[in-house]
C-alpha cells in the first residue's frame, strides 16, 4: 500500500534516511525499522486529518493528535517497547526536518514516551556457559563434525569475548589469526579490540581446519552448510539444542552469552568501565545493569545459605 503523504514529505524523508545511512552509519535493518515506524505515523495522520500530510501539516500537529496515534496503535495491540520506538522514528524525522530549516513539530517533544519495565539480563551459571563448546553434548544429532566444531566456535567468541551474534557472524577469516586479541565491528560500525582467551582461538582452530570450504581471506570465518554466510538463526538453533541437553531456561539464548561474559567478569572483581569498553557500550549506564544482577545473584546465594536468613 503506498505513502499516502506528499511530494515534500516523500523527498525530505528520502534526505533523511541518507542522512542516517552515511552520517549516522545506521544499519539497513534499522534504517528500515526507522522508515517503517514514520511511515506509520504519516499513514495515521493522512486518515486522521483527511488527507496526506504536508510539511505545513507537520508543523500544526498537536499533542492531541500524537496521543491519537498512540490509542490507535494501543488499539491495534502496540505494547510500550514497539510505541516507544514509533515515536523515536518521528522524533528522529522532526529534528532532521528542524535542522534543515523545514518546520518544527513540537507535539512530538510535548508527548512522554511509555515507560519500559526494567528486566534484568539473564545470564547462565558458568559451568553452563562453558559446556556451550562441549561438541559431545550434541553428538547424538545428524550433524556433520565440522558445524558441530563451527557452531561450537561461534559460541565459544559469544562467551569467551563477550560478542553480539552480529559481531561474531561479521568476523572476516583473516581475523583469525590465532592472536590473543582481534578487532571487531559494532553498533554504528564503531570498533573495539575484545580479548580471545586460548581456548576461544582453539575452538576457532578445530573449526577451519574441519571445515570442507576453503574460507577466503575476505570472506566470512563462520560458513554455512552450502558455504555462504552463516546465519544467526542457525546459531540460535544450536543454541537451542544445548538448551535442551543441559535443561536450561528459554532464557538462554546466544545474547544470554555476552550477558554471561560480563556478569561473571563483574562478579570475579572486573572494573566496571573496562567492562564497557568489552561490550561496545556507547553510555557507562547500559553495563551499570550488570550491577544489579551481580547483587541479585548475591542476595539469592545470602538468603539460600546465611544461618539466620530464613528466620
Amino acid at each position: 500500500m503506498p505513502l499516502a503523504i506528499s511530494a515534500d514529505v516523500a523527498a525530505e524523508i528520502g534526505r533523511w534516511r541518507a542522512y542516517l545511512g552515511a552520517e549516522r552509519r545506521m544499519s539497513p535493518k534499522t534504517l528500515e525499522a526507522y522508515e517503517r515506524d514514520v511511515g506509520q505515523f504519516l499513514s495515521f495522520l493522512a486518515e486522521h486529518l483527511g488527507g496526506p500530510p504536508t510539511l505545513k501539516t507537520l508543523a500544526r500537529i498537536t499533542p492531541a493528535d500524537v496521543r491519537a496515534f498512540m490509542a490507535a496503535r494501543r488499539a491495534g495491540g502496540a505494547g510500550n517497547r514497539t510505541l516507544m520506538r514509533s515515536l523515536a522514528g518521528a522524533r528522529s524525522f522532526a529534528r532532521f526536518l528542524e535542522r534543515n530549516g523545514k518546520g518544527k513539530v513540537g507535539a512530538l517533544a510535548a508527548i512522554r514516551a511509555p515507560k519500559l519495565a526494567r528486566t534484568l539480563p539473564k545470564p547462565l551459571a558458568a559451568s553452563a556457559a562453558r559446556q556451550m563448546t562441549d561438541i559431545d553434548l550434541r553428538a547424538g544429532e545428524d550433524r556433520d563434525t565440522w558445524v558441530l566444531a563451527r557452531d561450537a566456535a561461534v559460541l565459544a567468541l559469544l562467551y569467551g569475548s563477550g560478542l553480539r551474534i552480529s559481531e561474531a557472524l561479521g568476523l572476516k577469516r583473516r581475523d583469525a589469526d590465532g592472536k590473543d586479541a582481534l578487532t571487531v565491528t559494532g553498533k554504528g560500525n564503531k570498533t573495539r579490540m575484545v580479548p580471545v582467551l586460548p581456548q576461544v582461538n582453539k575452538a576457532i582452530a578445530d573449526y577451519i581446519a574441519l571445515c570442507p570450504y576453503k574460507l577466503q581471506p575476505d570472506g566470512p570465518l563462520f560458513v554455512g552448510a552450502r558455504g555462504g554466510p552463516l546465519s544467526p538463526r542457525i546459531v540460535q538453533l544450536a543454541m537451542a539444542s544445548l538448551r535442551g541437553a543441559l535443561g536450561l531456561p528459554d532464557s538462554a539464548t546466544p545474547h544470554a552469552l555476552r550477558h554471561s561474559f560480563a556478569t561473571h567478569l563483574l562478579g570475579r572483581g572486573g572494573d566496571l568501565r573496562s567492562i564497557q569498553e568489552l561490550l561496545g557500550h556507547a553510555s557507562l549506564s547500559t553495563t551499570q545493569i550488570y550491577t544489579a544482577v551481580d547483587t541479585a545473584r548475591l542476595l539469592e546465594v545470602y538468603a539460600s545459605a546465611h544461618p539466620r536468613a530464613s528466620s
